[in-house]
C-alpha cells in the first residue's frame, strides 16, 4: 500500500485529520521533522480522536533521514506540489509509492522536489485558488491511489 509522507507540517488538526483518514484506510503516516507543533499536542490528538493507536507512524528526525529510509524499503518518490508536472488522475500508483506532501506554508523544500522519481499537481479549476487544505489534498490523492489498486 502506498504510505503517506507529511514533510515538516506546521498545522496540529490538519496532521490530526490526515493521521485519521491513515488510521481509517490502515496507511502508513510518515513525518518527517522538523515539525511545526510536538507530537504531543492537544489540537493534534483532538483532530484525530481516538484513531491515534491505530495509525502506523513512524517519525524520521529530518529529510536525509527519511531518504535513507525510502531508498530501504525501495519504491517511487512522488511529490506533490502546485508546480508538479503531472496531473495526479493521470498517474498511474504502485503499491510501494511514497506519497510526499509539503507543509502547508512553503510546499516541499525544493531540494527534495529534486529527488522524487514524479512531481504531480491536483488541478484547480478556479485561477485564483493555488492549492487545497493539506488534509483535502492528502485524501484526494490517497482515495485515488486506492481506486486504482482496488484497496
Amino acid at each position: 500500500m502506498p504510505k503517506i509522507v507529511l514533510v515538516h507540517p506546521q498545522i496540529p488538526p490538519n496532521t490530526g485529520n490526515i493521521a485519521r483518514t491513515c488510521a481509517a484506510t490502515a496507511t502508513e503516516l510518515h513525518l518527517v521533522g522538523p515539525l511545526g507543533f510536538e507530537i504531543s499536542d492537544r489540537y493534534l490528538k483532538r483532530a484525530g480522536l481516538d484513531y491515534w493507536p491505530h495509525v502506523k507512524l513512524s517519525y524520521h528526525n529530518d529529510i536525509t533521514e527519511f531518504l535513507d529510509v525510502a531508498k530501504q524499503r525501495g519504491g517511487r518518490l512522488i511529490g506533490y506540489s502546485v508546480r508538479g508536472k503531472k496531473d495526479y488522475l493521470e498517474c498511474e500508483y504502485f503499491q510501494d509509492d511514497w506519497l510526499l506532501f509539503g507543509s502547508e506554508t512553503n510546499g516541499l523544500p525544493p531540494e527534495l522536489l529534486a529527488q522524487c522519481d514524479l512531481t504531480s499537481f491536483i488541478r484547480m479549476e478556479e485561477g485564483t485558488v493555488r492549492s487545497l487544505n493539506l488534509s483535502v489534498s492528502v485524501s484526494v490523492v490517497l482515495f485515488e491511489t486506492r481506486r486504482q489498486l482496488k484497496k
